[in-house]
């Protein structure tokens, strides 16, 4: 089988940040990678879900909400993949950071966090989803389009 492409990474070498994946077409995927791979403690199940609840309804309800595809963990919980559509990467660098201070000043329920609306609803964790957030936006404070490829040997 041919190797897909998040294989042909070498995660020696990555570390926390955001990075351009892949673009397909108009759709890019982006890295968006919380903790270097390999080097746990990583992301807890909980943390990485609240995460995910309050990104992905942050940035589906920004001026930019039609070019958001997705928003999802990485299986490895090293971080999440976010999936745009024609959206510039200045934009997605500026909308990330203010996402994660979203996150990191979010006070009340967690959108979607409900039996009815989450298929696992009891695993969330909101204060240390904020103190990732706010490690993470401290990481990518000063990040530029130029740092969104991928580091290479």
């Amino acid at each position: 089988m041919k190797r897909i492409a998040s294989f042909e990474i070498d995660h020696d070498l990555l570390t926390e940040g955001l990075y351009t994946s892949r673009v397909d077409g108009d759709i890019t995927t982006y890295d968006l990678r919380f903790i270097r791979p390999n080097t746990p403690p990583f992301l807890p199940n909980a943390t990485m879900h609240t995460i995910e609840h309050l990104f992905a309804t942050y940035v589906r309800n920004s001026a930019y909400a039609e070019q958001i595809i997705y928003f999802g963990p990485m299986g490895c919980r090293t971080g999440f993949y976010f999936l745009v559509r024609n959206l510039a990467p200045q934009t997605v660098v500026e909308l990330v950071g203010e996402t994660l201070r979203f996150i990191v000043d979010f006070e009340g329920v967690i959108p979607g966090s409900t039996a009815v609306e989450c298929g696992n609803y009891r695993e969330h964790d909101l204060p240390s989803a904020k103190a990732e957030a706010a490690r993470m936006s401290a990481v990518l404070s000063d990040w530029t389009t130029a740092r969104l490829t991928y580091p290479h040997a």
